[in-house]
């Protein structure tokens, strides 16, 4: 039975209508994806789901005894509570039972007391308390707040001296925390950092045992958590199984078969326009009229809509002035504020066409970094070297600097350079340009002042690219973006300069996994302790290396805790008995020389790496295996699953040979 129910709905606002028909479902523990262009009405379906809207038309209908919880940007926490606290408020019902529990005992030790009475009541008291949270609730809280980038010293700061970004945090610890039967989440990564993003990941996929209704541009997020893609297009709802991935092809498939529906339409029309041309004055005139009345009413009812997505983003972008051989340098800087370090020594050269990421924790100062690299902020010490060439487009989190009465191509053709060679670019060239970032006809006549948020950084992202500058710098451009928008950010900096793409260099500051992965080549990875990483590959490669290191230092500390305890023999003895019986195996070790042995000339480095490798492999197999696909599918399941079965054979000799070596 379903859990939540939307029955042909209609909602809108004034004459603009955002939900038009819809229906849909929600099942018990499922994970869902809600989809779709910025201003199409997620928000207001979420609303409408949560009781928050009543709509025009249709019902919205909630089984019995459901509780909904709904993360609002900005949550109402009370001013004299400390970060702890208000995440804490979550289990407020849990402190009302305890009260509860606590009064019972006293009625108890009442000379007349009904001791059965009070005894049931004791029993429904402590199964509604179980089902709270029971006594177990204060690791929850802090694994939580931990979870999303708070620590230890933060849980003191009072409600009122909080930021809106940890405001905001706090509000989804305390609704992650309530566990309600559905959970609606609006946009819960955008004041969350990369880490913070990688452990709500895992919670409402691996652990959050309620249905979730998820509305984010993180695509990592949608691909790892949900099993049901729900888009809103147009005021109309379409659903598709799996995660976004899997929406991306399928919802490819249906535009393509939409465009060619729409080709033949045009065809039919032009062939009835060609008839009304010819006859409209002779002794037909009189069908042709009413040809005509047909056909308008058939543009408007039946004309397919033209897919304009489908077309491939084709820019020529003027090229970047010349730079000579590094665009900028700079050597062995550092910044602190006060006694906290951000970064120091550091080296970094970027050259013409460097594809750089700056990544690390909220705080960590990757902002302070981009200023010093270009002379806003002056480093502690170190120097930075700039081309005397460099022409920068800097992408900053606020654009409050532009004229609001412009409309969006007449801001395009103030910005962009010409490719004619003139000094200002053509009013095509601008339409061009904004219809290439999915500016449509009338969207290109808006006005600065009346563009939202996400809408605002598309247009400054377009003019920024197409402006011939060399250096690029973007500051988490896709906050307000929505999928598609930050796809067409990701064509225009990923696409080869030959085949059109921005040829100058290009800073990014993002905690979109998506982004970094598809557009950078080299990363500077800020610790937030004061320490800075360069690493040369893309985000999924750090990824990839990064579990490897936490594998490798897992087993290392399994193999000490193991010593500890005693289960490996002295590291003295062992030699000796091989010395004393060639070919003999330490006492206690597994049999080996097969495939699930650990050979004797293996080195301790050539065993660390066998460990993290087979560890990988059962991570990957652990996440195949939780794959609805796979899991429906026995012969393959069964294949996973005996190849776990080796592999975890294979590591315990392994590990062992690793702890007697090393010892």
């Amino acid at each position: 039975m379903p859990i939540a129910s939307v029955s042909n709905v209609r909602h809108g606002f004034g004459t603009n209508i955002v939900l038009d028909g819809a229906t849909v479902s929600i099942e018990p523990g499922e994970k869902v994806g809600l989809v779709g262009r910025n201003g199409g009405g997620k928000s207001t379906l979420m609303k409408l789901i949560a009781g928050m809207w009543q709509p025009d038309f249709g019902t919205v209908s909630l089984a019995r005894g459901t509780r909904v919880g709904y993360l609002s940007q900005d949550p109402r926490l009370e001013p004299t509570d400390t970060l702890r606290h208000a995440a804490g408020r979550a289990f407020e019902r849990l402190d009302q039972l305890h009260r509860e529990m606590e009064a019972l005992y006293e009625e108890m030790a009442a000379p007349d007391a009904d001791i059965d009475a009070l005894l049931k009541r004791q029993a429904k008291v402590e199964e509604e308390m179980e089902r709270a949270g029971g006594y177990a609730i204060d690791h929850r809280i802090d694994e939580t707040l931990h979870g999303l980038g708070f620590t230890d010293d933060q849980f003191g700061i009072l409600v009122s001296k909080m930021s809106g970004g940890q405001r905001a945090r706090v509000g989804l610890a305390r609704l992650l925390l309530e566990q309600p039967d559905l959970l609606l989440l609006d946009e819960p990564t955008n004041h969350l950092d990369i880490e913070g993003r990688r452990w709500l990941e895992h919670f409402l996929g691996e652990e959050y045992p309620g249905a979730v209704v998820l509305v984010s541009h993180d695509r990592r997020l949608l691909d790892h958590v949900v099993h049901r893609i729900i888009e809103v297009d147009q005021g109309r709802i379409r659903e598709y199984p799996g995660n976004y991935a899997d929406f991306i092809g399928l919802r490819r498939e249906r535009m393509l078969t939409s465009q060619r529906n729409h080709e033949k339409q045009l065809d039919k029309i032009r062939a009835e326009e060609q008839y009304i041309m010819r006859y409209k004055a002779g002794q037909r005139a009189k069908q042709a009229r009413g040809r005509a009345t047909r056909l308008e009413r058939f543009k408007q009812d039946e004309l397919v809509e033209h897919q304009a997505e489908l077309e491939v983003m084709r820019l020529e972008l003027p090229k970047a002035p010349r730079v000579g051989d590094h665009v900028l340098r700079c050597e062995g800087i550092a910044k602190s504020y006060g006694d906290r370090t951000l970064f120091s020594g550091l080296e970094l050269a970027i050259k013409p066409m460097d594809r750089i990421g700056i990544v690390g924790p909220n705080g960590a100062g990757k902002t302070t970094l981009v200023r010093a690299l270009l002379g806003d902020l002056a480093p502690d010490a170190g120097e930075v070297k700039v081309s005397p060439q460099i022409k920068v487009g800097y992408f900053r989190q606020t654009q409050e600097h532009i004229d609001p009465m412009l409309t969006v191509w007449e801001y395009l053709q103030r910005v962009i350079a010409s490719n004619e060679g003139g000094l200002r670019a053509s009013e095509q060239q601008a339409r061009n340009l904004a219809g290439a970032f999915l500016f449509s006809g009338s969207e290109q006549e808006k006005c600065v002042g009346n563009l939202s948020g996400g809408e605002r950084g598309r247009m400054v992202i377009a003019g920024l690219v197409s402006a011939a500058n060399n250096l690029i710098v973007l500051d988490e451009p896709t906050n307000h973006l929505d999928i598609p928008s930050a796809e067409r950010l990701e064509a225009a900096i990923a696409t080869d300069p030959e085949d059109g793409g921005y040829d100058g260099a290009l800073i990014l500051i993002s905690h979109d996994r998506a982004l970094l992965a598809s557009c950078c080549d080299r990363l500077v990875i800020l610790d937030g302790n004061g320490g800075a990483r360069l690493f040369d590959g893309n985000w999924d490669e750090w990824e990839a290396k990064e579990a490897e290191e936490r594998t490798a230092r897992a087993a290392g500390e399994r193999a000490a805790a193991a010593r500890k305890a005693g289960n490996a023999k002295p590291a003295t003895q062992a030699p000796k008995a091989a010395a004393a019986s060639p070919g003999a195996k330490p006492a206690g070790a597994p049999s080996g020389g097969g495939r699930g042995g650990a050979r004797p000339a293996m080195t301790v480095e050539q065993i660390e790496a066998r460990i993290t490798e087979i560890e990988r492999r059962t991570r990957e197999i652990d996440g195949s295996l939780l794959d609805p696909k796979v899991c429906a599918d026995a012969k393959r399941s069964k294949q996973l699953t005996q190849e776990r079965e080796r592999l975890q054979q294979e590591l315990e000799p392994l590990e062992f040979e690793w702890s007697r070596q090393a010892g």
